[in-house]
């Protein structure tokens, strides 16, 4: 049997769990668990939002959630040996849902809290449940649908320095600056409220609670990186930047599209655990010239073989022409492909959150044709229950 280093209790609230979780990145954050190179180990984990979304048929929950108390992650867990510089490797050897946590959620977040890739036009929040069959997925809101899943972790990572931590707050604060009011923000900087801080002491926990970096997006250590293809058999490599890496995990996927385009897009799953192994690579990042994590995927996907594929450029929705951008070239090939599953009779909320959590493949197809880039994104067709090829 592999050995539990960290449990959870889906009963419980965040701050009440057996072992303290954590929803910010800070060097002094302590471990809660160390492990030794080569070792193997469990880690369970609770849903990113701390039990905020429910299992029922309103999206009330997705509209009012408290974005100021996400990512909940297991650890940080210590790995005996590790130095700043190293490379830490880390096998992702299995991944499951536990015990009475069959189920998982996908949603749209409202414009002014939070929003999502396309917010403009889906301003309001909106909310589907999967339940878990075994390696499948259904959902009584998006129909004739079934998902094979892909899990993974969204978010995994070793902690920041405190330099590395600085530069952080510093180039955020600043992009903030440039349009202090826009919402949503243009990036999530430190706050207090709603911070958790694991095994801190309460007189530590206020001194760094305003310095502590949010969990919301990808840096240079990984973190919320939300790669679908990071799944079972995988192996990552990781910077480690402090005194033995303090690697956490969490934000558990079932499913999800590139992309992730809905936000709270994956099929996030209410309570998992993932089997790893760790070890050591001595000097890895200089040896190697790493400054952002770089893995090998795994071995084990959906066998889907048969896609219909959406082509965008990179002109906006009012026409004007954009030179070889590809945020706005995937948006359209998005959009074009919402539009088309409407002919299906899905509304377009479904559509929009059945592209962020089914396994499609976003593309840059075409970045250097003067003016347009083109982006496609890829809708496994064996996922229907109906043909949706056009007739």
């Amino acid at each position: 049997m592999v050995k539990t280093i960290i449990s959870v209790d889906l009963s419980k609230a965040p701050e009440d769990q057996p072992f303290p979780l954590h929803n910010r990145w800070h060097p002094e954050i302590p471990p809660i668990a160390s492990v030794n190179p080569g070792e193997l180990f469990r880690v369970e984990c609770i849903d990113w939002t701390g039990g905020q979304i429910r299992d029922n048929d309103s999206a009330e929950d997705v509209r009012t959630i408290d974005l100021n108390r996400v990512h909940y992650l297991s650890g940080p867990i210590a790995v005996k040996g590790a130095e700043p510089g190293d490379l830490l490797v880390v096998e992702i050897l299995d991944i499951g849902y536990l015990p009475n946590a069959e189920w998982g959620f996908t949603g749209i977040f409202a414009k002014e809290n939070g929003g999502g890739f396309l917010t403009d036009h889906f301003p309001n929040a909106y909310k589907a449940i999967w339940n878990f069959e075994g390696i499948y997925a259904t959902s009584r809101h998006i129909p004739h649908v079934r998902i094979a899943g892909l899990m993974h972790p969204g978010l995994i990572a070793c902690a920041p320095s405190h330099a590395l931590l600085e530069q952080w707050n510093k180039r955020e604060k600043e992009l903030v600056g440039t349009h202090p009011h826009r919402i949503p923000p243009l990036a999530c900087l430190p706050t207090a409220d709603g911070a958790l801080l694991g095994a801190l002491s309460k007189e530590d926990a206020l001194r760094i609670a305003t310095q502590a970096a949010r969990t919301v997006p990808p840096r240079e250590h990984g973190g919320n990186c939300d790669i679908k293809n990071l799944s079972k058999g995988s192996k990552l490599f990781l910077p480690v930047y402090v005194k033995e890496a303090l690697l956490s995990v969490g934000d558990l996927h079932f499913s999800q599209g590139d992309g992730e385009i809905a936000f709270c897009g994956a099929i996030e799953m209410a309570g998992g655990w993932l089997i790893l192994r760790v070890d050591l690579i001595k000097k890895g990042m200089e040896t190697y010239h790493i400054e952002n994590p770089i893995f090998e995927p795994g071995p084990l996907t959906p066998q889907y073989s048969e896609y219909l594929v959406f082509e965008g450029i990179s002109v906006d929705e009012q026409g004007k022409q954009h030179y070889l951008d590809a945020h706005i070239a995937y948006k359209r090939a998005c959009l074009n492909a919402i539009a088309y599953l409407t002919t299906f009779g899905y509304t377009e909320e479904q559509a929009y959150l059945l592209l962020s959590c089914a396994p499609c493949e976003g593309r840059i197809n075409g970045i250097v044709d003067i003016p347009n880039a083109c982006c496609t994104l890829a809708l496994p067709k064996q996922i229907f229950d109906m043909d949706i090829e056009p007739k």
